[in-house]
């Protein structure tokens, strides 16, 4: 019986946007059995991810967003495992921004797509706002969803950057992430992990 699930590694680096450059440490998710599994994002070291990834076959490598730090080394994941970049059309323009016009992504996410791996589907959820194409990932099987920037633990993603919107984050978060269920655990693109319980409360004091 295949048996989903999660691993995790934290990868070190460099976010730029807007003419400043800020050191970050990323989470990598990597969700699949022992066969094969699927990478959400793509920051800073590919050496880093494929220790985590091990001999599986990677079938996907999903894109949360194109900020720098989360696409910046996902061709070169594309070149060594041969897996397609899927990311949402509206990043076009922070894709661009860091890797030009000559070079681009393999498949366009929708809102409500399904991403399957290992048995198991990851249901893509537009929430514009930290980006204008910036998805979510919600698994039901696993009991998660995996936020990129758009949810942290303590609120929403930043929003103080060009292509962004605050406004939009926090209606995003409201309308499609708070509909999941309160146990359902936040697997974000920064930092610790929350649950949309924990999340819901606290926006909702603020």
């Amino acid at each position: 019986m295949r048996q989903a699930r999660v691993d995790h590694g934290v990868v070190s680096g460099t976010f730029s946007l807007d003419g400043q450059t800020f050191d970050v440490d990323n989470n990598v998710w990597v969700v699949g059995d022992d066969t094969e599994c699927v990478v959400i994002d793509a920051p800073h070291d590919v050496d880093a991810i494929l220790a985590i990834v091990g001999d599986r076959r990677v079938t996907a490598i999903v894109c949360t967003h194109a900020h720098d730090d989360h696409v910046r080394v996902a061709p070169a994941l594309r070149e060594r495992t041969g897996a397609p970049i899927l990311l949402h059309p509206a990043e076009l323009p922070l894709w661009e921004l860091t890797h030009g016009t000559g070079v681009t992504w393999d498949r366009d996410l929708s809102d409500g797509d399904r991403v399957e791996v290992a048995g198991i589907g990851l249901t893509v959820l537009h929430t514009p706002g930290h980006a204008p194409g910036a998805v979510c990932l919600h698994a039901p099987d696993l009991g998660c969803v995996f936020t990129g920037d758009t949810l942290f633990q303590g609120g929403p993603g930043a929003t103080g950057r060009s292509y962004s919107d605050g406004d939009l984050i926090v209606a995003s978060i409201r309308a499609r992430l708070f509909a999941l269920p309160g146990e359902t655990v936040v697997h974000t693109g920064h930092g610790p992990d929350t649950t949309i319980a924990a999340e819901r409360t606290a926006l909702t004091r603020s």
